[in-house]
């Protein structure tokens, strides 16, 4: 794809790019004191980083390569992907957010472990954390996946040793700087990426001639349907709507920047703003995905690499670069937040109950070790399910199943006993993961038993556990 000099050249930015990177976390590093500093950015951050952390962690190597990709096989049927979220994002704001805010900082939590076990005991922050190791380390893992894609077709890096490399290089530099240093690149990268998809998408439009010569070139080639977004099943619908838009409602790395927010009103606005951009970004990349498919003319068998080949047909090479830099900040602004996630459910939700509550440089420790713990899982996911949307969506399913009923039901209704919740956590995760072991039976997703079973559970228990009731009040 690239000869031996564009090779270098790639080489040596993606170098000096992660070396920048690692700096700055060091830099930071000097400024981490608590364990809210780690973990919650020290409650402090303002609008513009916020909204720059959001876009980035929303905006992972799923998004350009996984929704391109997805775009150019499926067609505009995938924006389904883009319409449930926004519906979701819209939800959480008006419905949501104030509510989570005021409850952090009223009882100052770290993580959603600490609003369950505020509603159902002590006991539940167990499936809880469990719900979360899925997810995140899931996702993370897809971010090690992109990143060895990258490293493979840009400087020829076998998959395997790109996925340990990546493991390395991101485990590393989250150790160091945790959620703060992690919200001040995002600063930087958010910027990048946002840039870098509009200015990809407006040249791949022009490219192409625009819609009309899009819609033509679909006719010729009798696939028409290919440009309606009603070309989707139902039932793929369902799946994205109970998966990846469902989990905005419990995404521990959204709560915790809510938390991390100056105050409400910042919380709120940089939230709304930014993952409707964030929702748009996503949805340019899927049309990317289609105009390089019939305005482009780009015609190739391994669509995973439709991104590369996208670039090389719109832009000169030292242009090309800036994008490989951009799908870079993509991946790791995403990794790292995602890190941050399923580290602090494991120091916060298991090891610091058992843990003075004033030893803070004990608790830093852990969360810094919480971090390689959750790399370690996430290496091995990411070399078993290789798929990127796949493994967000398994990871996604696994969360929903366990925590969406207990979370949102707690929210807004007094009645959900202790016993309740905690059932409704584990037979939704339980009865998922059993479900995704078993290879998706009569073709069932496993999200499509783990949360129904979980919602009739939770309000089954809740209209019979009469004492429970009683305690939960």
């Amino acid at each position: 794809m690239f000869d031996h000099s564009e090779q270098f050249t790639l080489g040596l930015i993606i170098i000096v790019y992660f070396i920048f990177l690692l700096l700055m976390s060091l830099y930071i590093k000097r400024n981490i004191k608590t364990y809210d500093d780690y973990n919650v950015a020290s409650r402090t951050v303002s609008i513009f980083p916020l909204m720059l952390t959001f876009i980035s962690t929303g905006v992972g190597g799923a998004t350009l390569l996984g929704y391109m990709e997805n775009g150019y096989v499926a067609g505009m049927g995938q924006q389904w992907i883009h319409i449930t979220m926004l519906s979701a994002v819209i939800v959480l704001a008006v419905f949501f957010l104030k509510r989570i805010r005021l409850l952090g900082e009223k009882h100052q939590m770290v993580t959603i472990g600490d609003y369950i076990a505020l509603r159902y005991g002590e006991g539940a922050r167990i499936p809880t954390v469990i719900s979360y190791l899925f997810a995140y380390c899931a996702m993370t893992g897809m971010q090690f996946v992109a990143i060895a894609s990258v490293l493979n077709l840009t400087i020829g890096v076998p998959m395997f040793s790109g996925v340990l490399i990546g493991w390395i290089l991101l485990t590393i530099k989250t150790y160091f700087g945790g959620l703060k240093a992690v919200i001040w690149q995002d600063l930087v990268q958010g910027i990048i990426l946002t840039i870098g998809i509009i200015v990809l998408f407006f040249v791949v439009m022009y490219d192409a001639g625009g819609w009309s010569e899009v819609s033509a070139k679909a006719i010729q080639q009798h696939q028409p349907e290919m440009l309606d977004v009603l070309h989707i099943t139902p039932n793929e619908i369902l799946i994205y709507l109970l998966t990846l838009a469902f989990y905005q409602f419990i995404r521990q790395d959204v709560w915790q920047r809510i938390w991390a927010a100056k105050d409400l009103r910042t919380a709120r606005t940089g939230y709304t703003i930014s993952m409707i951009i964030a929702v748009l970004l996503g949805a340019m990349v899927v049309l990317i995905g289609v105009y390089s498919h019939f305005g482009l003319d780009i015609n190739i068998k391994d669509t995973p690499m439709i991104f590369y080949n996208v670039i090389q047909d719109v832009f000169p090479f030292p242009l090309v670069v800036a994008m490989i830099l951009v799908l870079l900040a993509a991946v790791i602004s995403s990794a790292d937040s995602f890190f941050i996630a399923g580290a602090s459910s494991i120091a916060n939700d298991i090891i610091k109950p058992h843990v003075k509550a004033e030893n803070q440089d004990r608790m830093l420790l852990y969360s810094k070790l919480s971090v390689i713990f959750v790399s370690m899982i996430a290496l091995i996911l990411a070399l078993m399910i290789p798929g990127l949307v796949e493994l967000m969506v398994t990871g996604t399913a696994m969360t929903v199943s366990g925590l969406l009923a207990p979370v949102v039901f707690g929210l807004f209704w007094s009645r959900p006993t202790k016993l309740a919740g905690n059932l409704s956590m584990w037979v939704g995760l339980v009865s998922a993961i059993i479900w995704q072991i078993l290879g998706h039976p009569y073709g069932m997703h496993p999200i499509l038993i783990g949360l129904p079973l979980s919602i009739v559970t939770l309000l089954v228990v809740t209209l019979f556990d009469k004492k429970g009731r009683t305690v939960a009040q």
